[in-house]
């Protein structure tokens, strides 16, 4: 009891930390926040908009990309953030009190925290100025949400051992990583592209996030492919796969 008392206190000091760092003490670094995913969602409006008459579903094109656009930053956001929580952390992990999973679980509350509040604002702004009504799936909404924490969670975890044991392969996550926004369906539905291509889509698990998410906010989306069982079982696989890694390299962690 003693040990999760102190464990919450570390967290929550940690939480406030996080926030002054990232935030600042000005409502800016706020507003930023929010402005950063708007102003993607506009530009790619106003691209995709002068291309073609109508989105791949529904009657809007803002609302099409910022549902493929917030599902996908709930994991890349998540590994961005949690990927450094450790090195940047470094000089109060020689406090015994401070644990290196300490740093990681303060950030993650507050990114998740803080994508949330981002999806609330930007969808809901967009859905108010719709002229069609939506109706909202809820459970498909935070199932997918769910597993993009869950699955950026365990990557993030494999990630802050590994940048710290091997350089070299934070810059191939890095190259890896990067196409992973234009290939996951923010832009375009997997339902539409033809065998046996579709077949290699499916196997990115941020496909099934992005489908699960979008089936919350259109009722009509069949989102033929979509497999829940796959995602839950490379989500957990990976956050497993996360915490062992985490916990045979405490010492690493604490001393690299």
């Amino acid at each position: 009891m003693s040990y999760l008392s102190t464990h919450f206190r570390v967290v929550g000091a940690l939480l406030v930390r996080e926030m002054s760092t990232r935030f600042g003490s000005k409502p800016g670094g706020y507003i930023w926040a929010l402005l950063d995913p708007a102003a993607h969602i506009f530009l790619m409006t106003l691209v995709f908009g002068a291309i073609a008459r109508t989105p791949a579903l529904g009657p809007s094109f803002a609302l099409f990309f910022a549902t493929g656009y917030i599902a996908f930053q709930f994991y890349q956001a998540m590994t961005s953030y949690l990927n450094s929580a450790v090195r940047a952390n470094r000089a109060l992990l020689s406090y015994p009190n401070v644990a290196p999973i300490d740093t990681i679980v303060a950030r993650f509350i507050l990114q998740v925290c803080t994508t949330s509040l981002v999806a609330v604002v930007v969808l809901g702004t967009i859905i108010a100025t719709m002229r069609v009504e939506t109706s909202l799936h809820w459970p498909s909404i935070l199932e997918a949400v769910s597993m993009a924490c869950v699955f950026g969670l365990g990557v993030a975890m494999i990630n802050s051992v590994l940048f710290l044991k091997y350089p070299l392969y934070e810059q191939v996550f890095s190259i890896v990583n990067r196409p992973l926004f234009m290939i996951s369906g923010v832009f375009f539905l997997p339902d539409a592209i033809p065998a046996p291509y579709n077949h290699l889509v499916l196997l990115n698990p941020l496909v099934h996030i992005i489908m699960g998410f979008r089936q919350g906010f259109y009722p009509e989306y069949r989102a033929i492919g979509l497999d829940m069982n796959y995602l839950y079982g490379i989500a957990f696989l990976t956050l497993f796969a996360g915490m062992l890694v985490f916990t045979f390299s405490s010492k690493t962690l604490r001393n690299e």
